[in-house]
């Protein structure tokens, strides 16, 4: 059997898993186009390995339903063709066991296998990727001799240096084999092979030393670099969610086998290594600000690495630094940032491939299970070993890092059939669920507005098999909403309002505008028009292009699908006269540009020629008029309503220009005086005022 062009290899699993070939076959033939029989095998990582060899042989592209035996599978397929191009695009793996074989409604399962295996067959793009180099330079911090034993165990791989914190009573080494030094750092930036740090109070080693490792005097402000920090200082991390800071190392001091886990570690961080750029950003898209008034800040505040700083009229994501929760993915309203491994146009393919591919294999009432690789896929194989299984209905659905899905995910689910969403949360995500709540709540708000009913999404938070179990055994019914066939084409915002005009559209309650709380990235914005004089700087501040003007008249319009309450405009406008209303507007009227003011231009009073708005001249000269020396008189205040040229022009036809000196001196020459000389000797008459000459 082939799915979108691989041939699917399924095992029941020495019998443990109810599986019929050819009712499978069929269910894969009506929910993804299968092509062919299905023959299911019993042992095929054994004793049928034959049949893996075969296929693989024929060079088309495969998928086995197993992932226990994957790497006995990717090594097979690597001997037999060592020189392939992409084995991971000819090879895929999917779980059909612990995921829907093993369990209590295994024989129901039928529709759910078809589906995972259509996700499973689809073609996933590869993810770019950042290169972290370290020579080696490790720094061990620490405050006492833990610190000098464990840079000796180091230092045949690294090249260390100790240093102490505040020590006290600290036994000199007998051979100094490591540098040692005293200091406190103050502040460290960075990741793994380029780390800076700042230390105060740093001398060196005294090596007369006795009783007590004495030290020099003591200096502030020391500058060093590092490729590692092992800290054993057992203090405050140098670094938020250090745990996540690629190249540093925190092991609790007094634990023997934490700070062993941590020498193993830190031995092997020299060389260059990989790691995948988690998030794709557009700053042109971003609405952080706009000329240094600040506007969208929801990425700044649930990254929990630092990853993410102001620069400019956008942010800076540091993709060295950045450890991929996708936090700020989640919660960016304009799609500037977007989680790339992998694209999110590739989730939201899954999301309609899975779901749909189980209605039309005749299941019914999905929920959808989100999860991450890690914890997830370790609870549900606990589920299934040792309890109950998932049930039939159950999809699960593994995402990089559950902190990444934002509203435009739920709502895309919801609209492509499920019934309700699950996001099983695990210790890893500790602390950094804020902007998933948030985005859950804003799914949950919708649905609730659109009559759907409350608990669509919500969160499952627990450590224990068995209460992850009993929770999705506990579900009650709830229908689904009729499921959409629109593809997800386009950005995070432009699917989000595809589904929720779906879900609004077979909604038991569809309102016509539906109310959001307050920082919603959705709604309005209400000028008050008497106050507007259209000056337009909400336009020149928008930076999603929801505010617009027109180049032929004055007239501010407003495109409600573009805006994302970045607040921008509120700020910027000069009249205080904005307000922004978070909603959801279904109405056909709201998917245009709306005109919230216009008027005719202000033309010149002396010339005719239009140069500004009536509201603005209005406002200017209610202002200036009478209250300004330069307009204290009705005529000054007349040339408010000029253009510039008629401006300048009156003021000197009136007399009473600025630059005006007084009436100019007459040049006097040797000319002058002559002729008033002779005038004089001939007795008719004196100087320039009729009086004589002497």
């Amino acid at each position: 059997m082939k799915i979108n062009g691989r041939t699917v290899l399924v095992c029941d699993c020495a019998h443990s898993m109810a599986l019929d070939g050819k009712a499978l076959a069929r269910a894969c033939g009506a929910a993804a186009g299968a092509e062919g029989d299905l023959s299911v095998a019993t042992q095929l990582c054994r004793t049928q390995l034959d049949r893996f060899e075969a296929r693989m042989a024929e060079g088309a592209p495969l998928l086995v339903a197993c992932t226990q035996e994957a790497p006995l599978f990717a090594e097979i397929a690597a001997q037999d063709n060592p020189n392939a191009d992409n084995p991971d695009a000819a090879l895929a793996f999917t779980n059909i066991r612990e995921r829907a074989g093993w369990s209590e409604e295994g024989a129901l399962a039928g529709p759910k296998i078809a589906a995972l295996l259509a996700e499973a067959a689809m073609d996933i793009p590869p993810t770019g990727t950042i290169t972290l180099a370290s020579e080696g330079t490790a720094l061990v911090y620490g405050t006492d001799e833990r610190a000098i034993e464990v840079a000796r165990q180091l230092s045949g791989s690294l090249d260390v240096t100790v240093l102490l914190k505040s020590p006290k009573d600290v036994a000199p080494p007998r051979v100094m084999d490591v540098p040692v030094f005293k200091g406190t750092i103050r502040a460290a930036k960075g990741w793994l092979g380029n780390f800076e740090i700042v230390v105060d109070d740093y001398a060196p080693a005294l090596p007369a030393s006795r009783a007590v490792l004495g030290f020099e005097q003591p200096r502030h402000g020391a500058a060093s670099r590092c490729d590692v920090i092992v800290d054993l200082t057992g203090g405050a991390p140098l670094f938020p969610a250090h745990g996540k800071r690629d190249g540093y190392l925190r092991p609790d001091p007094d634990s023997p086998a934490a700070v062993a886990k941590a020498v193993f570690e830190a031995a092997d961080l020299i060389g260059e290594f990989e790691k995948p750029r988690y998030i794709d950003f557009k700053p042109d898209l971003c609405a952080h600000s706009r000329s240094r008034k600040t506007g969208c800040t929801r990425c700044l505040e649930v990254c929990p690495t630092g990853a993410i700083t102001p620069n400019g009229d956008h942010v800076a994501i540091d993709p060295h630094i950045c450890a991929g929760c996708g936090s700020c993915a989640s919660v960016c309203p304009t799609g500037a940032s977007t989680y790339a491994l992998p694209p999110l146009q590739t989730v939201y393919e899954r999301l309609r491939t899975l779901l749909s591919s189980y209605a039309k294999a005749g299941g019914t009432e999905p929920v959808l299970l989100v999860h991450d690789p890690r914890h997830g896929d370790e609870m549900i194989s606990l589920i299934a070993r040792y309890g109950r299984g998932l049930p039939a209905r159950v999809l699960p659905f593994a995402v990089n890092e559950v902190t990444q899905l934002g509203f435009d995910v739920f709502a895309a689910a919801l609209a492509y059939g499920a019934a309700r969403v699950r996001v099983l949360v695990g210790p890893g995500n500790a602390g950094e669920t804020a902007g998933l709540a948030s985005q859950i709540g804003l799914a949950e708000t919708a649905m609730s507005g659109l009559g759907y009913g409350s608990g669509r999404v919500s969160i499952i938070d627990a450590q224990d098999p068995d209460a992850v179990a009993a929770e999705l055994w506990d579900l009650p019914r709830q229908g689904a909403p009729a499921p959409g066939t629109f593809l997800p084409m386009g950005g995070k915002r432009t699917v989000t309002m595809l589904a929720l005009r779906h879900l609004h559209k077979v909604a038991p309650e569809p309102v016509e505008v539906l109310p959001l709380p307050p920082g919603a990235p959705f709604g309005r914005v209400q000028v008050m028009t008497e106050g507007c004089t259209l000056c337009l700087s909400c336009v020149g501040a928008c930076p999603t292009g929801a505010l617009l003007d027109n180049a032929d008249k004055p007239m501010l319009s407003f495109s409600q699908d573009a805006c994302v309450q970045c607040g921008l405009c509120k700020t910027t406008c000069p009249e205080k006269v904005i307000a922004l209303v978070p909603e959801i507007d279904f109405r056909d009227s709201a998917r245009g540009a709306k005109v919230l003011k216009e008027e005719e231009p202000f033309c010149c009073v002396k010339c005719g020629k239009p140069f500004a708005t009536k509201s603005s001249i209005d406002k200017i000269v209610a202002v200036l008029a009478g209250r300004h020396a330069m307009f204290a008189t009705p005529e000054a205040a007349e040339r408010m309503r000029m253009c510039g040229d008629c401006r300048v022009v009156d003021q000197f036809e009136r007399g009473d220009s600025p630059f005006a000196l007084g009436a100019p001196r007459t040049p006097r020459t040797t000319e002058d005086y002559l002729r008033e000389r002779e005038l004089a000797q001939n007795g008719k008459g004196g100087g320039p005022d009729g009086g004589s000459v002497h």
